[in-house]
């Protein structure tokens, strides 16, 4: 028996990381059209296959069923991964605020602060090189270690009088909350559609494409609405398969908040 290789799952996963939204795309795109194409093929032997106007209304019924549950399915994947990206949104400018707002109040505490302003701009910096990375590796690896070196440093920050002991308090407490809001990204960071689900909706439209080409009628309207059909379906699968990539791809979310609060910190 051949031994278990520690590089069998790194290999597997560089394969699985190949399949881009566009690649994919093409391949649902390319799948459709050639049911498509077999329908049209098809449809000249009609006879042959008793095509009779109760067949079609069977087929008919049959595909409006297939088709209302494909819809059902395909609107449940837009809205979730719309879900996602927009959570992912919200929760990065909900950051920059936080980052923005931690900053000022060190700026407050005064010069015994510095270092910690410095320490901040670092981890921002470090955070936003991982999340927009291109680079899965880079985006699954965390920045607890700065986070951590960051929190010890507002933790040993001396605070002499009440002022400066509610700023510190409050920029623990910040620095908790951006903590927390890091590791819900990051736990998310995976992808949040339902591979199972998207197979199956793909074999569904390619039934549903391949049954409405057999029974159309023989005419270049009706190949090009058939056709034109294909293209918009492949476009949802696109935009489904970017919005769950929120932080790189077409539609990625814009880290021009983030780069805001960095122009307000001055030179790192």
């Amino acid at each position: 028996m051949k031994p278990a290789s520690a590089e069998d799952p790194i290999s597997h996963e560089t394969v699985i990381r190949r399949f881009t939204p566009s690649l994919v795309t093409v391949l649902v795109l390319a799948y459709l059209l050639i049911a498509v194409w077999i329908g049209m093929w098809l449809r000249r032997f009609a006879p042959i296959y008793d095509l009779s106007p109760d067949s079609k209304d069977t087929v008919k019924q049959a595909m409006g069923l297939v088709t209302t549950m494909s819809a059902l399915v395909l609107g449940l994947l837009v809205d979730s991964t719309k879900s996602f990206y927009d959570r992912n949104r919200t929760r990065t400018l909900e950051t920059a605020s936080k980052f923005a707002l931690l900053h000022r109040m060190l700026t407050i505490y005064g010069p015994q602060a510095a270092e910690v302003r410095g320490e901040l701009h670092a981890l921002v910096e470090e955070m936003m090189r991982r999340i927009w990375s291109d680079d899965a590796d880079i985006r699954a690896k965390s920045t607890s270690q700065i986070g951590n070196d960051f929190y010890i440093a507002v933790l040993r920050l001396e605070a002499h009088d009440d002022t400066e002991r509610t700023l510190k308090e409050e920029a623990v407490n910040l620095t908790n909350e951006i903590a927390e809001v890091r590791s819900l990204m990051q736990a998310e960071s995976i992808p949040s559609i339902s591979k199972p689900m998207l197979v199956m909706l793909v074999h569904w439209l390619v039934v549903i494409f391949f049954s409405t080409s057999l029974i159309a009628p023989s005419s270049g309207s009706a190949d090009f609405a058939l056709i034109a059909s294909v293209l918009c379906v492949a476009g949802a699968i696109f935009l489904i398969l970017e919005l769950d990539r929120p932080f790189n791809g077409f539609l990625r979310i814009s880290r021009e908040p983030m780069l805001k609060v960095l122009r307000q910190f001055g030179p790192g």
